[in-house]
């Protein structure tokens, strides 16, 4: 897919590419660019610094942003351009090392007209030796359900109903215990069990297929 990018001079060029921030520009990065002008490279690390450290799950108090305040930086400066370069990381380390090289990263960088000074600083950011810590800490807390810790199953045959007096029927019982603790006990007849296995193997064999297909290899 085309997707037309009209840059800060007014002129449009043509890429085969979505970039990292998405089609459109957020806001947060939208108004930081516009006072990155007005921090020293300095300044720029040690914001940068802090905010990687708050991605890695480390507090961090207001007071260390600060202490980043002079004359010329307000604390509403700083605080606008935190959360631009919070957004802007955050947009980025959503995707795949592999998926986002880094000279199109720089690329990007360029089109949003942040300084070039800057480019090296965000890049080792985003494909330094921090990033592991970086992507342990969004597993670890990323939303997600409860998942199966264990399945009990017995086959159980029922003799006769208050309806019937013989009827010999198996069904399944299982005992599924999940990662919260909750249990769940529930019984399926050998038919639902049988649609269950089908309906199983042949999403599993769907997403062989998938996987085959040229579409979700990633090439360098």
């Amino acid at each position: 897919m085309s997707i037309i990018q009209v840059t800060g001079s007014g002129k449009s060029i043509a890429t085969d590419r979505t970039p990292f921030y998405g089609v459109r520009i957020p806001g947060e990065i939208k108004t930081m660019v516009k006072l990155l002008s007005k921090i020293d490279k300095s300044v720029f690390r040690k914001l940068l610094l802090l905010i990687v450290t708050s991605i890695e799950g480390n507090q961090i108090d207001f007071k260390q942003l600060k202490e980043l305040e002079n004359k010329d930086i307000s604390e509403e400066t700083l605080c606008v351009i935190y959360s631009g370069l919070l957004k802007l990381l955050q947009c980025a380390l959503k995707l795949p090392v592999g998926s986002l090289k880094q000279e199109l990263f720089k690329e990007d960088l360029q089109e949003l007209q942040i300084p070039e000074d800057f480019h090296n600083d965000l890049a080792s950011a985003i494909y330094g030796n921090r990033r592991g810590q970086i992507d342990s800490h969004s597993l670890e807390c990323r939303p997600r359900l409860p998942q199966v810790d264990r399945l009990k199953w017995r086959v159980d045959v029922g003799i006769s109903t208050s309806v019937l007096n013989r009827v010999l029927e198996p069904t399944v019982l299982m005992e599924m215990t999940l990662t919260d603790g909750n249990i769940h006990t529930f019984e399926v007849p050998v038919a639902k069990f049988h649609e269950l296995r089908y309906n199983v193997a042949y999403v599993l064999k769907e997403m062989e297929e998938l996987e085959k297909r040229n579409i979700l290899k990633i090439k360098d």
